[in-house]
């Protein structure tokens, strides 16, 4: 892998990281508003699935990106 290879394969790492936080961010709101005083306390399945999933990709995306910055750390990237 040539270093410009490397730090694209980084780059999208850490956008992925991004864009699963801003996608939790998004779906906490969704699900915060179906509770007092906007909503009525019972949050719907499709958006406790939804923030669920949100939560997922961004461990994942969090745990694919410690594997790259473990790889930096250890001199092998």
């Amino acid at each position: 892998m040539t270093p410009e290879e490397a730090r694209a394969e980084e780059t999208r790492a850490m956008d992925r990281v991004l864009a699963a936080t801003q996608r939790v961010h998004t779906t906490f709101a969704a699900l915060q508003s179906q509770f007092p005083p906007k909503g009525d306390g019972r949050p719907s399945q499709l958006a406790l699935q939804t923030f669920d999933a949100a939560l997922e990709e961004l461990e994942d995306a969090q745990a694919a990106f410690d594997e790259l910055l473990n790889d930096l750390l250890d001199g092998n990237r």
